[in-house]
């Protein structure tokens, strides 16, 4: 008998479970019991895990920690699951004992003291090694959610009658988790599977074994169902499940539409764990749309990403991908190179200085403001003496981009576009924002009587980051209409709101044949601070989509900003 075994790749950033959970902060406090574990950080849900034990609050080693710990953890804890796991001490160094070394969990234990592991105290680790995690509360994800996907192109509905009655099944899907304690079982038609080339079925195969998490079991059915009729609803609690399952049998489309639902939770995760578990697993799994619509998201909200404590710990993958792109919101070039470096300092020596110089490559040197790009030769940074030459380079190039035409210096740049490709800079001398998305004008009544609506704004950029242009103004209007009135006034037609426009006012035709302007919207939630949409104008204007055909769901539709951005390029 073949026997064909397939071990599911952990939950990530999902854990579905049969029981209802109560809130976190409901839960009454039990007194202090051998075993207990606690959350030491900010939140009740993420932070260094510790265990009590002979008396004693003690932590554990990182080795060996990995996602199956980190949900063992969070379901003692009486959470759903986990999003994350976190090492390096990176929520604090602890203190006490290290009570736990080389974790082995399978991920059903019901207590972390349940697992496999060196024994008590036995460790050769340090508190810089202390292991965390950031558990799922439950709280702001709506798992009742549907999202239909429909890929059967005119199946007929009679092959899911087929799948249902199991008339005339040859085949035998059995069904267990790791502890072989649950166990389900399918008659299935073997021709059906045979089509997907993952699974090396053939004409003698009779039967196929699966290791599948038990938290999965539940959907294994709708997934099954799938490959007949290519029909299937999926939820936020059954997306994890469905997406493991089309990676195991290689059903590539169904494993790209379900990775679409994934990104309705990017905007639930201001710490951007989620975010970057999601992008790891999407790069395990091979699924190309669901790392495109991370990077994209984490793109948007770089900025803040550099702020946080994930800057230091993601991995050099993400971090070449990220630099390539021209969507990172950020305040200019020379901010993203300051940011790269401290990276490249907190990572030492686990990357090598080939591929230090391979990311400090993707930095637009071109770009960086030139006052910046002049105190950048006195730096004392020890990569600018590791990497000289890079750095000189780059500074020459700069020098000479800001000083020549575009004209004299297009000819030797055909081969590095977007080296003079602009980010979507946001720094003051180019952008404006607008808070006021209320319903109704704000005034602002002088003794003059004059009214000002804080959503309308004027202000005025150089017509190119070049130095030749810093004294080439060019005006702009950024304005904001939220009523069929404020659209009238304004001469404009608006068939949804809120709208935005965005236009130059004075001689910027000049450029025309050097210089386009390719602006961008940037929508951003007040109270939040992450990015959940950014668009382009189209002659001037940009009508904000429903939450329906966005991206990405609204997560503050009631309090989120407008940032106007001007984004020259050189033609």
């Amino acid at each position: 008998m073949r026997r064909i075994m397939y071990l599911l790749l952990p939950l990530l950033f999902l854990h579905v479970s049969a029981q209802r959970w109560m809130p976190f902060d409901h839960r009454a406090k039990q007194p202090t019991q051998e075993g207990n574990i606690r959350l030491v950080g900010d939140l009740p849900s993420s932070g260094r895990v510790e265990i009590y034990h002979d008396g004693q609050w003690g932590t554990v080693c990182d080795d060996g920690w990995d996602v199956a710990e980190a949900q063992v953890v969070c379901r003692q804890m009486g959470f759903p699951g986990a999003i994350s796991v976190t090492s390096g001490g990176q929520y604090g160094e602890g203190s006490g004992p290290v009570w736990l070394d080389d974790m082995n969990c399978k991920g059903s234990e019901s207590s972390l003291s349940g697992c496999s592991f060196k024994g008590w105290g036995v460790s050769d680790c340090t508190h810089k090694e202390d292991a965390g995690v950031t558990c799922d509360t439950g709280k702001n994800i709506t798992s009742n959610r549907q999202f239909s996907v429909d890929n059967s192109l005119g199946l007929s509905d009679d092959l899911g009658l087929l799948f249902d009655s199991e008339d005339g099944c040859d085949f035998s899907i059995n069904v267990q988790d790791l502890s072989e304690e649950a166990e389900l079982a399918f008659c299935v038609h073997r021709l059906i599977l045979m089509i997907y080339p993952e699974l090396n079925i053939t004409n003698e195969s009779r039967n196929l074994t699966l290791d599948v998490s038990q938290t999965c079991h539940p959907h294994v059915s709708a997934f099954l169902r799938y490959l007949y009729t290519r029909q299937i609803d999926v939820s936020i609690t059954s997306a994890q499940c469905l997406h493991q399952l089309s990676f195991i049998f290689g059903v590539k489309t169904l494993m790209e539409d379900v990775g679409r639902v994934f990104t309705s939770l990017l905007p639930e995760d201001n710490t951007f764990q989620t975010q970057v578990s999601m992008y790891e697993y999407g790069v395990r799994t091979g699924d190309l749309v669901l790392q495109e619509n991370v990077l994209q998201y984490l793109s948007w909200n770089c900025e803040f990403l550099i702020s946080s404590p994930l800057w230091s710990t993601i991995t050099f993958h993400m971090m070449d991908a990220l630099l390539q792109r021209s969507d990172l919101v950020v305040e200019d070039e020379a901010l993203l190179l300051e940011a790269l470096e401290r990276w490249i300092q907190d990572k030492s020596d686990k990357i090598s200085s080939e591929q230090q110089a391979s990311l400090l490559n993707h930095i637009r040197f071109l770009l960086i403001p030139v006052d910046k790009l002049y105190e950048m030769q006195f730096s004392s940074s020890v990569l600018y003496q590791d990497h000289e030459k890079l750095y000189l380079t780059g500074l020459l190039r700069g020098f000479q981009f800001n000083a020549l035409p575009f004209s004299m210096i297009r000819n030797k740049m055909d081969d590095m576009s977007n080296d003079y490709l602009p980010r979507i800079y946001t720094a003051k001398e180019w952008s404006v924002l607008i808070n006021d998305t209320t319903t109704y004008n704000r005034y602002y009544r002088n003794h003059y009587n004059y009214g000002q609506n804080y959503r309308f704004q004027s202000f005025s950029t150089p017509a190119h980051t070049s130095a030749l242009y810093k004294e080439k103004m060019v005006q702009w209007q950024a304005q904001v209409f939220l009523t069929v009135q404020d659209c009238s006034n304004y001469g404009v037609s608006c068939d949804s709101f809120p709208v935005a426009r965005f236009l130059a006012s004075g001689n910027q035709n000049r450029y025309a044949n050097t210089i386009r302007f390719n602006n961008k919207l940037i929508l951003t939630c007040k109270n939040q601070n992450n990015v959940f949409h950014v668009q382009e104008f189209k002659n001037d204007m940009a009508m904000i989509p429903t939450n329906s055909s966005m991206g990405l769901s609204n997560p503050c539709p009631d309090d989120y900003s407008f940032s106007f951005v001007v984004r020259p390029e050189y033609i």
